[in-house]
């Protein structure tokens, strides 16, 4: 048997008992750290709003049946252009359908197409952006030059372009969105990567000899991902909008998909008489595009300043 399984025969003859054993303590960094997010949020009304919006977006458009139970594609003609009411939230359509349930099952629709489209827009000009910025030279004259003529296309006139060359359907206009979008991402990642670039830290770790990709992935990567993840929380909103307007024209997934530009252009024809068909899926769109607008500003620069 191992000595360290042994009594201290000096302890046992004092009768002394043995050091109980815990497990690691939890880390008080993590804690302290967790209690100040919550502060930061909870003195900020504003802020705390604009998080429980983004939270039932996200809950609706992941778990609708969690808010309705009704089918928003079924109908009751008899009960068609019902205004707002305990039984009918948002209304009823011409159709008869819930328009409240039609917001819910849209939200899934919308946040994934805006999701596509944050994420083409942040995975290729993120790319673009750190290739330029690290590598340099000519490689960063060719890309910025090609950046600089999406930036000279107005992302909407882009955007109804590329989906009218790859079709109508949510994932296309998503995509559309997206490359629209790349030139703000490609331009962010450059100028984050190129100022992590000329630190000292690493100069250090090039000087000692480390190879390119470590200097890449265990430096200049994670110092320069901030910036450009702000950003993106900020184009979440500005991909709504785009989606919502591309469906508005027609070109998102066909009717009776319920995506909420969609709904407000459905809605137009009856606003003498259903105001509620337009303007209840319009509040919608506004909160969730306010929502992560503020709360891309708060991280942008009111926690960056209390830390």
């Amino acid at each position: 048997m191992s000595q360290s399984l042994v009594d201290d025969p000096a302890e046992a003859a004092l009768g002394l008992p043995r050091p109980v054993e815990t497990g690691p303590e939890p880390d008080p960094g993590r804690r302290v750290g967790v209690r100040r997010l919550l502060r930061f949020v909870v003195r900020r009304p504003g802020l705390l709003l604009s998080v429980v919006v983004l939270v039932l977006v996200v809950l609706a458009s992941f778990w609708p049946g969690l808010f309705t139970s009704q089918d928003p594609l079924k109908g009751v003609p008899a009960q068609n252009f019902r205004g707002p009411s305990a039984h009918h939230w948002f209304g009823t359509d011409e159709l008869g359908r819930d328009v409240f349930s039609r917001v819910v099952h849209g939200a899934q629709l919308s946040l994934k197409a805006t999701l596509i489209a944050v994420l083409v827009a942040f995975v290729v000009g993120g790319l673009l952006g750190v290739v330029a910025g690290f590598v340099g030279r000519w490689v960063d004259d060719v890309l910025m030059r090609f950046v600089d003529v999406l930036l000279s296309i107005p992302a909407l006139f882009m955007s109804l372009a590329l989906v009218t060359a790859l079709g109508y359907g949510t994932v296309k206009v998503a995509v559309a969105v997206g490359i629209a979008s790349v030139a703000a991402f490609a331009r962010v990642a450059r100028s984050e990567v190129l100022r992590v670039r000329q630190a000292v830290f690493v100069e250090a770790s090039r000087a000692s000899g480390a190879r390119w990709y470590s200097v890449l992935g265990r430096h200049v990567l994670p110092n320069a991902a901030g910036p450009v993840i702000v950003l993106a929380t900020l184009d979440f909103g500005s991909s709504i909008l785009a989606v919502s307007a591309l469906s508005f024209l027609g070109y998102g997934a066909p009717p009776p998909a319920p995506e909420w530009g969609t709904l407000i252009s459905e809605g137009r024809n009856y606003l003498a008489n259903a105001w509620w068909l337009t303007a209840l899926p319009g509040l919608a769109i506004a909160a969730t595009v306010l929502a992560t607008n503020r709360i891309a500003r708060a991280l942008d620069g009111e926690w960056s300043r209390q830390r």
